[in-house]
């Protein structure tokens, strides 16, 4: 039988939580009916899983959440996140968490939804568990993701979100986006037999939530599951694109390059369009850091120095156009199956390239 964790993502700032001109409040400190919200949480999952984890940004909070959960007498484990090149996020945490167990599957849920139902846990265990889901979140009718309640099977997960870490991308929408088998849980279908009021997905953003519970908005198109079935993505490709951003951290930008663009051909051969803008971003940074390496004395070098310059830049816009059509077809890919938020996630990425591809276009126009 598989072995199951929880990962309860306890580190945020909670900037929406906290009140004009008052001291910074603890948000899963915050009491429900006299009770703190992480432990309304942990006392939802404990009895319904192997471990509990809950994965915080401090030892400062972790001395603080231990004392808090000894008085409800639960005996779960705080981990501090890890020091990685990302400026904090929950995939940080994530990435913390998913390393602290040994469990096969993991199921994220944040400190703010104190009424997870035990059925809906089970549930979206067994999916991932029987239907080989490397990830299950759920999706609302009108395309917005549950990214912070998703089950995640472990060992894929790790490879994945130290990878995104790595590209320095925080969001946990990116998870769905990255990996060979996801299905996007509509929780008009079981969901709601076994959570009719979707208490499950009552979340605390704001103080005044705490006095009127929010519910999830239903009106939408999207009325099913929906499965996104990619080419198996290999650990070992993953691997190497973490390599890649190492070479270009220690500014070994050829070796970089030639990564990277072993990565992006490989990708592009298995149709999965996130990786592959992925790689042409990483393989564009790397030529265009090769290019500006001898800006600084252009006056100075040769003609053939000249040339070599504009060469890169032209190879860079190059890897940069390749990412602009993955990530335009990755949002055509949502926006047929009318997944907003990951829609808008790739329409953002792709503008961003755009972006960086112009002001390439500008050098080249004006040297």
């Amino acid at each position: 039988m598989s072995r199951r964790s929880v990962l309860v993502l306890a580190g945020g700032k909670a900037g929406r939580f906290q009140g004009l001109h008052t001291v910074w409040l603890d948000k899963a400190l915050a009491l429900f009916e006299g009770k703190p919200l992480l432990v309304w949480v942990v006392e939802n999952v404990v009895g319904e899983v192997d471990e509990v984890v809950v994965c915080v940004n401090s030892e400062e909070r972790k001395a603080w959440y231990l004392e808090v959960l000894e008085k409800y007498h639960l005996g779960v484990r705080i981990v501090v996140d890890e020091k990685v090149e990302v400026e904090g996020g929950p995939n940080v945490a994530i990435l913390s968490g998913l390393k602290a167990v040994q469990t096969d599957f993991c199921m994220t849920i944040p400190c703010d939804m104190p009424f997870v139902k035990p059925e809906v846990v089970n549930y979206l265990f067994n999916l991932s568990e029987t239907e080989g889901f490397e990830v299950v979140v759920p999706m609302w009718p009108n395309g917005i993701l549950e990214t912070l309640l998703m089950v995640l099977e472990r060992s894929r997960a790790v490879e994945m979100v130290q990878t995104l870490c790595q590209f320095k991308r925080s969001r946990p929408c990116d998870i769905p986006r990255a990996t060979s088998k996801t299905m996007l849980a509509s929780p008009l279908k079981t969901i709601k037999t076994l959570d009719p009021d979707f208490k499950s997905f009552i979340n605390i953003n704001t103080q005044e939530d705490l006095k009127k519970l929010q519910t999830r908005n239903i009106q939408g198109l999207v009325q099913q599951n929906i499965v996104f079935n990619r080419e198996g993505l290999l650990v070992s490709d993953l691997q190497l694109m973490r390599d890649a951003v190492k070479m270009l951290q220690k500014d070994n930008f050829r070796k970089a390059q030639e990564k990277f663009d072993f990565c992006k051909r490989h990708f592009e051969d298995e149709d999965n369009f996130f990786w592959t803008a992925l790689a042409s971003e990483g393989k564009g940074e790397a030529l265009l850091k090769q290019a500006q390496l001898p800006l600084s004395e252009l006056r100075l070098q040769k003609e053939n120095m000249l040339q070599t310059v504009f060469s890169l830049s032209y190879e860079c816009k190059e890897a940069l156009s390749n990412a602009v059509d993955n990530y335009h077809n990755e949002a055509r890919l949502y926006k047929k199956n009318h997944c907003t938020r990951l829609l808008e996630r790739a329409i953002a990425d792709k503008q961003n390239t755009l972006s960086l591809k112009s002001s390439i276009q500008h050098f080249l126009t004006n040297n």
